[in-house]
């Protein structure tokens, strides 16, 4: 594993940021990578890992930056996994872990199945793996319009 950070990290607030970290190492198989507490066991920095991605967990800390607990469930975002295989399983394992399916797993028409969830807090997270590798071509022909392709 790298210790490189990726030039783009989510930071999700949460309540209880220490349930939060171990639920995402239940849930969705995240592992603590860092941990810095400060005064009275107040957490400082927390970074976890998915394979090559971080993704850091705090508390609440102004009224501008809470969890969605706080907030009546508002998102003003939500953070997208994606996995290299068994995304069903990959479900299951969240569901097992209490997260609310919003959307269950699905084969999309650009190639990819995912699924959606909410957290323990509120957080809304989307999991897609790549079934189907999808050509310019092949989306054109499926009569959408490619804007962009890399």
């Amino acid at each position: 594993m790298t210790d490189v950070r990726p030039a783009l990290t989510s930071v999700l607030c949460y309540r209880d940021p220490r349930a939060a970290i171990a639920w995402l190492e239940r849930a969705f198989g995240f592992e603590l990578h860092m941990l810095i507490e400060g005064p009275e066991g107040r957490l400082l920095h927390v970074e976890m890992r998915l394979g090559e991605s971080l993704l850091m967990v705090g508390q609440e800390w102004t009224e501008n930056h809470r969890s969605p607990a706080s907030l009546g469930g508002k998102n003003t975002q939500s953070v997208h996994i994606q996995l290299t295989s068994d995304l069903d399983a990959h479900c299951a394992r969240a569901r097992a872990a209490g997260a609310e399916i919003l959307v269950e797993p699905a084969t999309q028409p650009y190639g990819d199945r995912t699924y959606h969830c909410r957290d323990l807090e509120g957080h809304v997270w989307t999991v897609g793996q790549t079934v189907q590798e999808m050509t310019r071509a092949d989306h054109e022909a499926s009569g959408v319009k490619v804007l962009a392709w890399p």
